[in-house]
């Protein structure tokens, strides 16, 4: 449903109230005038995507995914602040089975603006992981920084810490070979 549309549903409800209130039935106006204000919470609010939220604090990332997947056009259906979330979302469920598909959702969810800092933080946390497999240990030790400094909470500090100790490790690159194997013989 486009989002405009909300502002005219909340229109008709208080029209509909400003009528009752006419006619003497103010306690009905009043309910209704309440009432109208749902559709213009859900303006700034998107419905889906608050279903989504709920769904992936139940942990339940399928069916956060079909809510998500309601949306067809967030261009059209969301209001500006709620596109990061909006990428944001789909990256942390898209994160489990398609994890290449996940660097560029959270590039986009920063670019566009996540409010909550911790959210920017595991955003961040997404993005230091892709680099690190892709081996990028050098933008992948900033992006650990910045996580580390967006989680004022604390609620991320074990799996920073996870991936520092990584980093650290040697990595084993195909073309690299011990010298002493190659003048090994048979016998």
């Amino acid at each position: 449903m486009n989002k405009y549309i909300k502002f005219v549903i909340s229109a008709l409800i208080i029209a509909v109230a400003v009528y009752l209130m006419m006619n003497r039935n103010i306690g009905w106006g009043v309910i209704l005038i309440i009432l109208s204000a749902i559709p213009i919470l859900l303006f700034f609010k998107n419905e889906y995507i608050l279903l989504a939220f709920w769904q992936l604090r139940k942990q339940n990332m399928e069916k956060a995914a079909v809510w998500l997947k309601s949306i067809t056009n967030y261009q059209a259906q969301l209001h500006k602040s709620q596109y990061g979330y909006f990428h944001y979302l789909l990256g942390l469920t898209q994160a489990q089975d398609h994890p290449t598909k996940v660097e560029p959702l959270m590039k986009k969810a920063l670019e566009y603006g996540l409010n909550m800092k911790h959210d920017r933080a595991m955003a961040t946390l997404n993005l230091a992981a892709a680099a690190i497999s892709k081996g990028r240990k050098q933008e992948g030790q900033r992006l650990l920084d910045e996580a580390k400094r967006l989680d004022s909470a604390g609620m991320m500090t074990d799996q920073i810490k996870m991936m520092k100790d990584q980093l650290k490790m040697p990595t084993m690159q195909k073309h690299i070979h011990n010298p002493n194997m190659r003048q090994r013989g048979k016998f």
